[in-house]
């Protein structure tokens, strides 16, 4: 009956979703008043079991020879009144919206789990979807008629949590009517439960013969095509896609950010592995190795300039094997090559840009911008980029360096193509390049047949490195891989658990020294925010070794405005003095408010020199700077 009152009134179909009758009441002979109250997704959620949108209209029937019969009554039955729609006139007055409003398609809700990657990859789905008209995002599933669920299939306990909340939003949809009778639900219609990411690749026939439980199932390379997926759940059908690409990078999609007034962005420069690691499903999850044109990458970043944006992390399942093939003419300054003692699964490419060449654009013509990166692999490591690093203000000295293993038996298992005594090699000459640089890693415990010795080897790398901060974990089997084709899962839990606290307590002993090293220092921060724990008395930002400093939110000098002195906001670039510190943060006091430029000593436009040896920096600008040949007519 909705849908009929819809056509009768020109109303859009979901505005006139649940209507309640009053009962008519004739005003005069000749005419008759009616009350109608329809609920509108136009009103907020938790308005439409209170307060419906009320629309007042009245028809005249006197005229029509349909209701004069003078052994019935005068009033009208309704579906006289239907009948009538088209021949009588309708004065409506809707006091919540204008008749020229576009109704929504849809409310989203979104929950992302996993890397940083895959943050990135929700904010290109949110930006498919406005395209499409659905651009209404709401903070809980229960006001949605969309919710995407972005997962992780990395590790079993991701993959437990997705589907933990796959069984709410089951719930919610089918109990739809009752949860909005009780409250306990907003959304106009059931919700369509829309399975993106890692684990629609690896588990889409579970995923979807899971009781009805999920609609669309759409992998990682498929996200232009969630508009048509989810017609194709309005036509009955489910909607999946989860094909992988050799090209697609979505470098034409500018990502609606999910943290509209962050001063920090993730920009996506490449995607998929060649790598082949033994434990891992990203290969066979997000496809091939796969790289946006510079161009492009340098417009994302100009505009998140313009939004005000101040940090900007590049991403990719390998970042520094980026390789920007579309300029063929570009030819390398140095040979080509790995890491020394590294080896890689696949041929190496020898035409094109690479990584260090993207950093070293972007950190010229972006000098107030900070540029950090992650995650890369320790055999793509030239020289050149580490002079980089070394030379360009605004590059963050922060170097993510999975080891995995301390013992080269298990490397070789693990196919990652070093021994220790390479990566350790590897350390030295960053230390050496960048004398004050910060370390991170990557370590699993008790992947196939790791010995006790075995393990023993990677509590003392942790112990020789001194990482600044670690991601460690337990082993879990993937489906697909390598290790799954080949090896068996034969550490016990028990055994995993154990060896992963003592590795943490090995990182926790280590990593003191690398924060107590830092008291005394003047460091450049990036206010962030309040410090939740302290939000009235304190802010919090992070340094160029990535380290949360945290000082007192006190009146400084401007050295930027030279206009007196004013409390940091968030964005704001300031010096902090490091008084003191402990295993995970810094603490310290404001010394005034600067910017990159001036904390370092360079001039804006100035060009950095010979940071690689044999290479002037003219040579390299030749290779980054695009000249306009317009200005010389």
């Amino acid at each position: 009956m909705a849908a009929t009152l819809s056509s009768i009134f020109n109303i859009h179909p979901q505005s006139a979703l649940r209507i309640k009758f009053h009962r008519l009441i004739p005003s005069s002979s000749s005419s008759i008043s009616q009350q109608f109250f329809i609920f509108s997704p136009r009103i907020p959620p938790k308005r439409h079991l209170n307060a419906p949108l009320s629309i007042n209209f009245s028809r005249k029937f006197s005229h029509n020879p349909i209701f004069h019969d003078d052994n019935k009554s005068s009033i009208p039955s309704f579906h006289q009144f239907i009948a009538q729609s088209q021949a009588t006139t309708l004065t409506a007055s809707i006091t919540q919206a204008s008749d020229s409003e576009v109704l929504p398609k849809g409310r989203i809700y979104q929950e992302t789990y996993g890397c940083q990657m895959n943050v990135n990859d929700m904010e290109i789905v949110l930006s498919v979807m406005k395209k499409a008209g659905y651009d209404e995002i709401v903070d809980e599933p229960e006001s949605a008629e969309i919710i995407f669920i972005n997962t992780c299939a990395i590790r079993d306990n991701a993959e437990q949590r997705v589907w933990q909340r796959l069984n709410y939003f089951w719930f919610l949809k089918r109990h739809w009517k009752s949860n909005v009778a009780t409250g306990r639900s907003y959304s106009l219609h059931p919700p369509k439960v829309v399975v993106l990411g890692c684990m629609a690749e690896r588990l889409k026939d579970k995923i979807l013969d899971s009781d009805k439980m999920v609609d669309v199932v759409c992998g990682p390379d498929a996200y232009r095509d969630l508009p048509r997926l989810l017609q194709e759940v309005d036509n009955g059908q489910k909607g999946i896609n989860t094909l992988l690409s050799l090209e697609e990078t979505y470098a034409d999609i500018s990502p609606v950010r999910i943290s509209k007034n962050s001063i920090s962005a993730f920009v996506s420069v490449m995607r998929g592995c060649n790598n082949m690691c033994s434990f891992c499903i990203v290969p066979f999850t997000r496809g091939r190795e796969r790289s946006r044109p510079v161009e492009s990458i340098v417009k994302e970043v100009a505009e998140l300039q313009k939004e005000g944006v101040k940090e900007v992390t590049l991403l990719g399942q390998n970042v520094n094997s980026y390789n920007d093939a579309c300029d063929d003419e570009i030819e390398p300054n140095v040979d080509w090559k790995l890491s020394d003692g590294f080896s890689s699964k696949c041929k190496v490419k020898k035409v094109g840009m690479r990584f260090a060449d993207l950093l070293d654009r972007l950190s010229l013509e972006f000098p107030e911008m900070r540029f950090r990166y992650t995650s890369p692999h320790p055999k793509d490591f030239p020289d050149e980029l580490l002079y980089i690093m070394r030379d360009r203000h605004n590059v963050c000295k922060n170097i993510h360096l999975p080891a995995q293993s301390g013992n080269s038996n298990m490397l070789e298992r693990m196919r990652r193509g070093y021994t220790r005594e390479a990566y350790l090699e590897l350390v030295n000459k960053i230390r050496s390049i960048i004398p004050d640089v910060g370390l991170t890693s990557d370590f699993i415990c008790g992947f196939c047949d790791e010995t006790e010795e075995e393990h023993k080897d990677t509590l003392s790398l942790v112990r020789a490195v001194s990482y600044d901060m670690a991601y460690m974990f337990a082993y879990s089997m993937r489906e697909k891989t390598h290790a799954h084709r080949n090896y068996a899962d034969n550490v016990p839990e028990e055994v995993k658990q154990r060896r992963l606290t003592e590795l943490i307590e090995a990182f926790r002993e280590s990593t003191g020294q690398c924060f107590d090293s830092q008291v005394g220092s003047v460091q450049l921060v990036l206010v962030e925010g309040p410090n939740k724990r302290a939000p009235e008395t304190e802010l919090i930002g992070k340094s160029d070794r990535g380290h949360r400093v945290i000082f007192t939110s006190l009146p400084v000098s401007d050295l930027v405005d030279r206009d007196g002195d004013r409390v940091p906001r968030v964005g704001d670039f300031v010096k902090v003095k490091i008084l003191k510190s402990t295993r995970a943060s810094l603490f310290g006091a404001a010394l005034g408010i600067t910017t990159m430029s001036s904390f370092y000593n360079v001039a804006p436009q100035e060009a950095v020199a010979s940071f690689y040896p044999g290479v002037s920096s003219w040579q390299r600008m030749l290779h980054t700077t695009r000249f306009d040949c317009s200005l010389c007519e």
